[in-house]
């Protein structure tokens, strides 16, 4: 995990032509995406498909994000962030709780921009797995450049599941997730990229990262 500092995000809706800033706590962020190897540990669960043990976990669904970070906390002793109602399913989040969770779109955009002001903190074929020189399929974490933080695989490699809603009154349930992937353009790897899907959408370009409250 990467402890990344406080500070402020501009963030803003394209769609709606919306902008707003929002104050960032400090908080941990994993170095890399979650990967086929800390889901076995943390699981005892394969993958699917099958992958290399330093691969991006792909095909998780934004509620199987949230049942692993719930496991990876209590195989480390902490207390899990997430709570399902058990009759509606709805989840809940406890921000003050020390588990692992999801970052929040906010924090997602900060830390992949490290410092930086542009759609990419540093050349596209240096920092990240897009259409143009992925090969077609995932690979695995750690191959490219970091930002200034740290933090690897924030662009392309695979999408990853934020804990907002997108838009709840058009959208509903409807997820938001950041960052593109090995199959995404060029153009759609970058830091203000914003996508969305049901809860319970996977696919093989989305994946997930690890936060903790600090």
């Amino acid at each position: 995990m990467v402890r990344v500092p406080g500070g402020t995000v501009d963030l803003r809706d394209d769609r709606r032509g919306t902008r707003w800033t929002t104050d960032i706590a400090p908080f941990l962020l994993g170095r890399h995406p979650v990967t086929a190897d800390l889901l076995r540990s943390a699981t005892g669960a394969d993958p699917a498909p099958a992958t290399s043990g330093a691969s991006p976990v792909t095909n998780v669904s934004w509620l199987d994000a949230i049942d692993i970070c719930n496991a990876i906390s209590a195989r480390s002793g902490l207390t899990p962030a997430y709570t399902r109602d058990a009759d509606g399913g709805e989840v809940t989040c406890d921000r003050d709780a020390d588990g692992y969770r999801l970052p929040t779109e906010a924090e997602w955009q900060y830390a992949c921009k490290a410092g930086t002001e542009g759609y990419r903190y540093g050349a596209i074929d240096d920092i990240a797995w897009y259409a143009d020189n992925s090969g077609g399929g995932v690979r695995d974490v750690g191959g490219k450049a970091p930002n200034a933080w740290g933090l690897h695989d924030m662009l392309g490699n695979v999408w990853e599941w934020c804990w907002d809603l997108y838009d709840e009154e058009v959208y509903g349930s409807y997820r938001i997730f950041r960052g593109g992937g090995w199959a995404e353009s060029e153009r759609g790897c970058g830091a203000t990229v914003r996508r969305r899907s049901h809860p319970t959408f996977a696919i093989d370009d989305l994946g997930f990262r690890l936060a903790r409250t600090v």
